[in-house]
């Protein structure tokens, strides 16, 4: 399918051990695909810096993926991968699409077009992973299954086949082969870029334009994600917070349906807080090595919304653990 498309495809494997893996996909499967950088080198001087100045082989980092954003006119779809290649980049004429949104479009994308999937195969996302993938999961009719942060939870449900799909924010993924058998039960992000390329090539839209698609119809959602200084007492009581020491009843404007101290597919700790809107939310989880904690946080009204949730959410949150 992606051959007879005789789609223009660019990668860049940022130096990594995936470099020689590329030519050789192209080669066998006979595919317009140009390799951007085969150079390898320990020190990664050829890598653009990130946002603050460090380097990092990070392919969902706009700052880190900036070679190939530079090139995506060249490509109808282009993809890059972390140096040791669990993780994905997608590249589009319209640039970088953002981890979370690019795993709402493959969910949608695969769940319609893998007939040999077990019909009640779930999706699997971690709790600070866009609620957009909640709608294209409800919308699909499938079940969600929904973990603390941690790729290993979706390893049994990728195994036996009970899981379709696992995604992480991070850029992330894995899920079945086509006759739903385990490709493997933890990240790869060659199948997610190569993904790309199947979207593009049955569909005739590249993955942003599926992503506009999507949110034209299931809302867009604006997300963040900001940290706040805490001490280590601080932080053990926010990693040990119950949904009953959260006193306030709304959150920006709206009213808290739902706080969770346990992911809802497993019920496993999520080491924090994840507090639910109709239309917003918040996770808080401490950092396991810096005297801060995280604040995850998206809205599908608007970024002023957003910013009025993030700044509730953090006073929330230091009230606790005050």
């Amino acid at each position: 399918m992606i051959r007879s498309a005789n789609l223009r495809l660019g990668v860049d494997p940022l130096g990594g051990a995936g470099v020689r893996y590329w030519s050789a996909i192209a080669e066998h499967y006979k595919l317009n695909l140009e390799v951007v950088n085969t150079e390898v080198d320990p020190t990664f001087r050829f890598m653009s810096v990130d946002w603050d100045g460090q380097i990092r082989m990070d392919p969902s980092s706009p700052y880190a993926m900036q070679g190939l954003i530079g090139l995506r006119e060249r490509f109808d779809v282009a993809f890059a991968c972390d140096p040791d290649h669990d993780r994905h980049g997608i590249v589009t004429q319209n640039g970088l699409l953002a981890p979370n949104n690019y795993l709402a479009v493959a969910i949608d994308y695969l769940f319609q077009h893998r007939p040999q999937w077990r019909a009640d195969a779930a999706v699997g996302k971690t709790v600070v992973s866009s609620g957009l993938i909640d709608r294209v999961t409800a919308r699909l009719g499938r079940r969600l299954y929904e973990v603390p942060v941690g790729f290993k939870f979706f390893a049994d449900g990728l195994f036996d086949g009970s899981l379709g799909f696992g995604g992480e924010e991070s850029a992330g993924a894995s899920f079945l082969r086509k006759d739903g058998s385990v490709w493997t039960t933890d990240k790869d992000g060659l199948i997610p870029a190569l993904l790309a390329a199947e979207i593009t090539a049955r569909t005739g839209r590249d993955p942003s334009q599926a992503y506009a698609e999507l949110t034209a119809a299931l809302g867009e959602p604006f997300a963040t994600r900001v940290e706040a200084k805490a001490n280590p007492q601080q932080k053990a009581l926010l990693s040990k917070l119950a949904p009953e020491q959260v006193k306030s009843t709304t959150l920006a404007g709206e009213p808290i349906e739902q706080i969770l101290s346990h992911a809802p597919g497993n019920n496993q700790a999520i080491g924090g807080l994840k507090v639910m809107t109709a239309n917003g939310w918040f996770a808080a989880r401490p950092s396991g090595t810096e005297d801060i904690y995280k604040i995850y946080a998206e809205s599908f009204i608007d970024e002023a919304h957003l910013q009025r949730l993030v700044a509730e959410a953090q006073e929330l949150v230091d009230a606790a653990i005050a």
